[in-house]
This record gives structure tokens, C-alpha cells and sequence, in this order.
């Protein structure tokens, strides 16, 4: 789908929200900004209410709202953390910050000889210790956080205490239990739950609208059933019915873009369970599509692929870039015919865990 999607274009307002209590819940947080955990399954727009949250409360939504997929740090080696874009003016030279680390005991320890939890701290630091743009806070959003390490999150939470004034942490995840409860207690809890079959039929009515594309009523119903309160899931099928319909989201293209899209959800739960480390539940479901769906390897690897590249907010486009890359190195190997099911689990566990080459003790 080569336009732009949607989700992007049409990221809701505070107010847009299908989830009234959520609404709520974040409206109260405008005028007296505090840490927030924003919590819920995949699909149900936390990154977005999030985003909605911070153009309401801030003035320069584009400067004083710091994103930061988890994945962007901790599935990354030290080398890529550095010479990100974002990052490398933190991490290169010597700034106020890294002065006072090799003051406080480290002897002559430097950057390049910092652990990544070291460099992690310093960028969190240096991003919290920045005046806002606008107003009297910012906001940093650290999306999918159920990936962090514990030893970051007592960084984390010292962070939070030492600029508790001056910047707001707004933490999403689908999983708060793996939350210390240092972390937890600092932040007023956002459940997120997932949206209604009405609330999303909701909204992709206005989106049709917006767009100027008729909308069959039993179209849009059919759709926002199908999506089992994945609202990403609804509104990206919508907008495939609407590419199939000629600008018209029939029940005919709705039925059309849903049987394309039919094994997306089993892919994206594959895709979930090895970002999330469970990959022994990633395999099972591999399994189940090459045997009992009919996926041969090289179609399988594909679609993964192309599922994972609709997600780049929450995978993170460093990861995804990661993941073609391993990728590419058992490409062959199906291509070959070879146990399919083996060569997709390791490629899954390397991207799991971090790791530059296919490790085969992997799934030990």
C-alpha cells in the first residue's frame, strides 16, 4: 500500500479516543502532568493516546515529546546505540555528565568503555536534564517497556526522582507486572483496554469520512468485528477495503482485504512472542502455519517480514532493519528446502535476543 497510512494521518485527538475512560484518565493529567503507565494489549492505540496526550499539553508537541521504542536501546549493540543520530551527541565527546561519571570513582573509564546500561543512563539523564521547548515540562515516552531490564529500571527510577519537575516519564506496556514496583508506584496507572466493536466501527466511519470514502455500514461492521479490538488491525484492513473498493469500502472489498489479511493476526502473535522473549510459544505458532496453514518457508519468512514492517513503532525501525538482516542469512537455506521450521525459530531467537549471528543453542 504505497499512500500514506491512516493510522499516521489520522491519529486521533485526546478527544477522538474511542475509550472514554481513557479520555478521561489523561485529561486529568493535562494541567497536572505525572508519570504515567499506559498499559493494555497490542493494537489498542497506547502509543497514540499517548501522542494525543502531549499535543493537548504541550505548546511544541514536536520538541517537548521525546519517543523512545525500548528495542532502540537493549536489542541494539553499543556500537549502533552510539552512532544513532539521536544519541551520538550524548555518547561522542565529553559532556557536564560524562565529567562528573568519571569524577564519581570510575578511574579513567570513558564512553567507549562504558557498559550499555552505562550509555542507556547517560542518555536518559541528558534527555531529562534538557530544559522544554515550551511550558514547564516535557514529556519522554519509552514505548515497550515490557523488554526493559531491571537494572535499568532502578536507573530509571533515580532519573525520575532527580527531574520529577522538569520532565514527565510516560512508560507503555503490555505487560506493567515486569514493572518493578519502585517504577510502578512513581507512575498513576492508564489501562488501556482494547476498543468495543462499536467504538471501532466508530472510528473508521470518521476516517471514511475524512478521506471522502463511501462506507458500506455492514462494511465497516465486518471489519471492526473482524479486528478482536485491535484498532491498528481495523483501520489498516479499511484502508486496504477502501484501495480494493476504488475509494468505496464495500462488504465485497471488506471480505476481500480481511481474506488477505487473514493470517496477519497469527503472524503478528509470532512476532510479539519473540520480541517478548517466548520463544518457545513463537515456534509452536510457526509450527501451526507451516503445517496446518500451508506456508512453505520462503512465503512464510516473507510475510513475517512484511507483518513486522506494518509495526515500525512498536518494533522499532532499527529492529526491523535488524531483522531483514538476519533474515537474509537463511533466505538460502529455505530456498534450499531445508527444515523451515528450524531456520525461522533460530532467526527468530537471534532477533529475541540481540544477537549478531544465528545461534543454534538458542532454543536449548
Amino acid at each position: 500500500m504505497d499512500a500514506p497510512l491512516w493510522t499516521e494521518t489520522h491519529a486521533p485527538s485526546l478527544s477522538d479516543l474511542p475509550q472514554p475512560e481513557v479520555r478521561e484518565r489523561l485529561a486529568r493529567t493535562v494541567d497536572e502532568p505525572m508519570n504515567l503507565v499506559v498499559q493494555g494489549p497490542p493494537g489498542v492505540g497506547k502509543t497514540a493516546a499517548v501522542r494525543a496526550l502531549a499535543r493537548e499539553a504541550h505548546a511544541d508537541p514536536d520538541a517537548d515529546l521525546v519517543e523512545i521504542n525500548v528495542a532502540d536501546f537493549f536489542d541494539r549493540t553499543k556500537k549502533e546505540i552510539r552512532e544513532d543520530p539521536r544519541f551520538e551527541r550524548f555518547l561522542q565527546g565529553q559532556t557536564a555528565f560524562s565529567k562528573q561519571y568519571r569524577r564519581g570513582g570510575k578511574g579513567n573509564k570513558y564512553k567507549r568503555g562504558w557498559s550499555k546500561r552505562d550509555m542507556i543512563s547517560h542518555v536518559m539523564q541528558e534527555l531529562a536534564s534538557y530544559k522544554p521547548a515550551s511550558g514547564t515540562y516535557k514529556t519522554v515516552l519509552l514505548d515497550n517497556a515490557e523488554t526493559i531490564r531491571e537494572d535499568f529500571q532502578q536507573a530509571l527510577r533515580r532519573v525520575m526522582e532527580q527531574y520529577h519537575e522538569s520532565t514527565q516519564f510516560v512508560i507503555t506496556t503490555r505487560q506493567p507486572s515486569k514493572l518493578i514496583p519502585p517504577i510502578r508506584s512513581r507512575c498513576f496507572p492508564v489501562p488501556v483496554r482494547a476498543p468495543t466493536t462499536d467504538e471501532i466501527e466508530a472510528v473508521l466511519a470518521d476516517i471514511a469520512a475524512a478521506e471522502g470514502v463511501d462506507a458500506e455500514p455492514m462494511a465497516l461492521t465486518l471489519v471492526a468485528s473482524k479486528a478482536g479490538g485491535d484498532l491498528r488491525y481495523a483501520v489498516l484492513a479499511a484502508q486496504h477495503a477502501a484501495v480494493e473498493g476504488d475509494d468505496e469500502i464495500t462488504v465485497d472489498a471488506a471480505q476481500t482485504a480481511l481474506s488477505e489479511a487473514g493470517h496477519d493476526e497469527a503472524l503478528k502473535q509470532v512476532l510479539d512472542a519473540a520480541a517478548t522473549g517466548e520463544i518457545r510459544d513463537a515456534r509452536k505458532q510457526v509450527t501451526t502455519l507451516l503445517d496446518d496453514e500451508g506456508f512453505g518457508g520462503q512465503e512464510l519468512l516473507t510475510e513475517l517480514l512484511r507483518v513486522a514492517g506494518t509495526y515500525p513503532e512498536e518494533f522499532g525501525e532499527s529492529n526491523l532493519v535488524r531483522l531483514h538482516r538476519l533474515a537474509g542469512r537463511v533466505d538460502l537455506d529455505l530456498a534450499e528446502g531445508n527444515d523451515a521450521r528450524l531456520h525461522i525459530t533460530h532467526l527468530l531467537a537471534a532477533w529475541a535476543g540481540g544477537q549478531s549471528e544465528l545461534d543454534a543453542e538458542a532454543l536449548a
